[in-house]
């Protein structure tokens, strides 16, 4: 292996394709294991952050829960080796068939965001005759300072339920014979990297839990969600990050309860540093003021930068030539098709590789078939000789 984990064999792959270091996604699973088990904490992996096959298999074999926000992807996960019993089912918008899935599956917990989803599922669990374990999904009010895109925790986002709601979700609660509410879910964000932000929803946590005890309901499981941030500028630096900081501020500012159980959902810092996407040069293209390198993949591949301005560090294993600045940019009928802009690459010519690190997360995933593409291909280092 070389470039930074892409196989020597690089020019043999055809492109555009995504590559997966699988040893570095098993690294990732055996360090936050190292640090969770003794600890007792619960990692279920969020599967809208990747849903590859191959990856969903190698995390559930490594024994971790499955964090899912559609049926399809409670299916997905049961496919890929995760018990019901790990399952959780989160998302605003629970549609009846999803529901029905859910508990004709068993799952572990529904992440409830609203009376009204409550309502919902009571009927359907009563029309089957049985109880849905529930976890109130509640807003703490946390500023996760990242991309509003991605912020979810604060009052004007859709996710959730205010804490000042919390009065009358109790009171339906207690109408709802079809109901075992079992514990509390958070979440507040995605890609956040400021340690002092999860300290912060630990102490609003708290204050959560003491509302419940003093309304005598006890709880024993307790979901504050994932967000753990990758470094994107410096990916070769930090292949894995930083679980032992993370899981710490959580033993040190959260109080817990005998008899409660940590979980998380952590996605991005799972499998984003273990992907790459490859691209081929199409075209050079001088502008007037800008230098083009038109590439063979685009926002269809990897949508982040031109959905959130998101930056992702381009390589090539060209180095050799004087290096020259680029907006490299992809095929698609769209001005936001892109990758990254005013790029300092070695003299770029037709042909050459390109690589897009960090793209393990929200790539493949949100991918599309925009302008009526469907060429990608996918590798994985366990298939290619060293």
């Amino acid at each position: 292996m070389n470039h930074k984990g892409i196989p020597a064999s690089i020019t043999q792959l055809e492109t555009p394709c995504y590559f997966y270091d699988m040893d570095l996604l098993r690294e990732t699973l055996s360090s936050i294991a190292s640090i969770t088990q003794p600890l007792d904490y619960k990692v279920h992996y969020a599967l809208k952050a990747n849903s590859n096959d191959r990856l969903l298999r190698t995390i559930s074999q490594a024994d971790y829960g499955a964090d899912c926000v559609s049926g399809n992807e409670i299916l997905k996960a049961l496919q890929t080796g995760f018990p019901p019993e790990k399952i959780v089912f989160a998302g605003v918008g629970k549609a009846d068939w999803e529901i029905d899935l859910a508990l004709d599956q068993n799952i572990a917990m529904f992440n409830c965001e609203s009376i009204s989803e409550m309502e919902v599922i009571q009927e359907r669990a009563a029309g089957k005759n049985k109880t849905a374990r529930i976890a109130v999904r509640i807003n703490p009010e946390i500023d996760a300072k990242t991309h509003h895109y991605i912020t979810t925790g604060i009052e004007e986002n859709k996710f959730g339920i205010n804490r000042e709601d919390l009065p009358q979700v109790l009171e339906a609660y207690h109408s709802l014979s079809h109901l075992q509410l079992k514990g509390l879910h958070v979440h507040i964000g995605s890609q956040i990297t400021d340690m002092d932000v999860f300290k912060s929803l630990c102490l609003r946590m708290n204050e959560i839990q003491d509302y419940f005890r003093k309304e005598h309901i006890a709880l024993d499981h307790i979901n504050v969600g994932g967000g753990l941030g990758l470094n994107y500028e410096q990916p070769e630096k930090e292949a894995i990050p930083d679980f032992a900081a993370y899981f710490s501020i959580f033993k040190e500012f959260l109080n817990l309860y005998a008899g409660q159980q940590l979980h998380f959902e952590l996605g991005r810092s799972i499998t984003g540093q273990c992907g790459k996407l490859i691209t081929k040069v199409l075209y050079v293209k001088e502008g007037v003021n800008t230098r083009f390198a038109i590439v063979d993949a685009g926002m269809t591949e990897l949508i982040r930068p031109a959905l959130y301005q998101a930056y992702h560090k381009i390589t090539t294993p060209t180095s050799h030539r004087e290096p020259q600045k680029y907006d490299v940019v992809g095929p698609i009928c769209e001005s936001s098709d892109y990758f990254g802009k005013a790029i300092e690459l070695p003299a770029l010519r037709r042909g050459d590789l390109l690589v897009v690190h960090t793209a393990g997360a929200y790539g493949e995933v949100m991918r599309s078939n925009y302008n009526l593409r469907d060429h990608l291909n996918f590798y994985y280092s366990d298939d290619i000789k060293r």
